[in-house]
């Protein structure tokens, strides 16, 4: 389900989104109240959220939606790229945390990250956001880590599956969860960043 009150924003993420054969856009809306009404009758198996809503906000909807949607999976969706706004976020129980800014794919691979159980937004996160951790790193798990490197290689996703061992699909999932992790939005940013830390004699293991 898809709740922001632009409809041509609503309208765009539809299309992206079911241009996957595996994603159905099973409602829209406009505002809490409707979100709320909808998400009862629809039951969605994931919520993506705008924060800045005519009659409340998406934390008031991830909120509303644990009494009348309990298996739904809320994804916020904002312009905002704010501290405490994640923070909320984080505390009302958002899977993940995605600005607008975002390619269409991303937003796709995050769904279904999410719809598969994954979490891409944690407390650690919020933590070192807040705290500008020297190490964006530092949450990274040791598969993270190797992708990360690989990135930084120059490794397209179907050949750092192969260096691996490993799907592609799994591949984007980490590469899902580093980026959210490491606070960036797109891949070509994790390959630039690696490249100026080698430049400085880092390496993520």
């Amino acid at each position: 389900m898809i709740v922001d009150d632009h409809e041509i924003v609503r309208r765009g993420i539809a299309e992206i989104v079911e241009r996957q054969n595996t994603l159905e856009v099973v409602a829209e809306a406009g505002g809490v109240a409707e979100a709320v009404r909808r998400a009862r009758l629809v039951q969605p198996q994931v919520v993506l959220v705008d924060l800045q809503l005519p009659d409340g906000t998406g934390i008031d909807i991830i909120t509303q939606l644990r009494e009348v949607a309990p298996s739904a999976k809320c994804v916020v969706l904002t312009s905002f790229d704010d501290d405490d706004a994640l923070a909320q976020a984080l505390h009302a129980g958002a899977k993940a945390y995605l600005l607008k800014t975002v390619r269409g794919v991303e937003i796709t691979e995050v769904i279904t990250a999410v719809a598969d159980g994954r979490v891409l937004l944690d407390e650690r996160t919020v933590t070192r956001r807040r705290q500008d951790h020297n190490d964006p790193t530092a949450e990274l798990t040791p598969a993270e880590r190797k992708v990360l490197d690989l990135i930084g290689d120059g490794l397209s996703n179907r050949e750092i599956g192969e260096r691996l061992g490993v799907a592609e699909k799994t591949v984007k999932n980490h590469i899902t969860a580093l980026l959210a992790k490491m606070g960036l939005q797109r891949r070509t940013q994790v390959a630039a960043w690696v490249a100026g830390q080698r430049a400085a004699g880092w390496r993520s293991h």
